[in-house]
């Protein structure tokens, strides 16, 4: 989209219209509403440093396929368009960035002036404002009791399917839907409905239990995610693509394997955590120092769980073949970011495990990809 459009024509279309606030603050409103009023299984987070555990109502699924029936009830009536978005992408992602910039800010205000002692809303400056802006200051901050870190990271994935949701219309209307279109948004659609089926998954990883809320997050949650992550559904609405049968299953494969490591690894460790003795593949799991597991996936890779996302990111470019590079921008990404942080995990685990974590070392010596890397 952005590369068929001069400069004359570009910045313009980023300035953000009324129509474009009103549809985020009805969306932000939604969520906040649906998040507090549907009912949802209530999990405990982790047990953090003060001895507190948050609590979380996971009822994401259905505030998401509530939503999704309501605007196309909407949509039937008349009273709003499917091609809102996709008409008004732009739009709509400089509208999140100035929400993006205007939040933190008031997070960065909030936890300098904070005096909380809990480890929920301890302040942590650094006295360096750039840095505290961006990498936050507080572990987990609210706003009219929500959790603003689960709230975004749950607003940015069902913004991605809404995202698609739009584009797909678009084709439908232009008469350009393909099979490389629907192949995408197949894979996206499974993907996204997976995740808010598990969605208490979420409540274990490193983002929610150790990253405090800046800009970092934030930015991540409400505009990396919905935006840069369906940038192969917008190049296949300008550019259509012919698979052959074998390329189609090639593809699925992929998906599939990836699904079945991202998931089971993310799965095990979940479980792991809330009762160590609980059976891997049928055998007692193997635990190094009584703290990591090395067993099921963490048995094969100290990060099995990044091998199966990177499948998944390649699987949903695939569709869109090999004639460009603009498809592949979130895998090459998401490879890139997770070798970063990869490595930030490993110099933040030797510090906190050490000789446990080198035995641990000793037993799962592959990082992401076994025999490769």
């Amino acid at each position: 989209m952005l590369l068929d459009m001069d400069l004359g024509v570009l910045l313009p279309s980023l300035i953000p219209s009324s129509q474009s606030v009103y549809v985020l603050v009805f969306y932000f409103v939604y969520l906040a509403v649906a998040g507090e009023i549907l009912p949802g299984k209530v999990i405990r987070g982790v047990l953090l440093s003060d001895g507190s555990q948050l609590r979380y109502r996971c009822n994401g699924l259905l505030a998401l396929t509530l939503l999704v029936a309501i605007l196309g009830i909407c949509a039937k009536l008349g009273i709003v368009s499917p091609l809102m978005v996709a008409d008004r992408g732009l739009e709509l992602l400089s509208a999140t960035f100035i929400f993006c910039v205007l939040v933190t800010l008031a997070l960065y205000v909030t936890g300098r002036n904070s005096s909380d002692k809990s480890s929920s809303l301890k302040p942590h400056v650094s006295g360096n404002l750039v840095h505290d802006w961006w990498f936050g200051i507080q572990l987990n901050p609210q706003f009219m009791s929500i959790d603003l870190k689960f709230f975004f990271v749950r607003a940015g994935m069902m913004g991605w399917l809404l995202i698609n949701l739009s584009i797909l219309a678009k084709s439908v209307q232009d008469g350009s839907l393909s099979q490389s279109m629907i192949l995408y948004q197949i894979f996206c659609a499974l993907y996204i409905l997976d995740y808010f089926v598990h969605e208490e998954y979420m409540t274990s990883t490193w983002d929610i239990i150790a990253e405090r809320l800046g800009f970092m997050l934030v930015f991540g949650d409400l505009l990396w995610i919905p935006f840069t992550f369906s940038i192969q559904g917008w190049w296949l609405l300008h550019n259509k693509v012919e698979l052959t049968v074998p390329a189609i299953v090639a593809n699925c494969l992929v998906f599939v394997i990836g699904y079945m490591v991202f998931r089971g690894a993310n799965k095990q460790k979940h479980i792991f955590k809330k009762n160590p003795k609980t059976p891997i593949w049928g055998k007692p799991p193997v635990v190094v120092g009584g703290k990591l597991l090395a067993s099921g996936y963490w048995g094969i890779a100290r990060h099995c769980n990044y091998l199966g996302d990177l499948m998944l990111a390649l699987s949903f470019s695939l569709p869109c073949g090999i004639s460009s590079p603009v498809p592949y921008f979130y895998p090459i990404y998401l490879l890139i970011l997770l070798i970063w942080r990869e490595r930030r995990d490993e110099v933040r685990c030797a510090e906190k495990y050490k000789e446990i974590w080198a035995e641990y070392l000793r037993l799962v010596p592959w990082r992401i990809l076994p025999y490769v890397y």
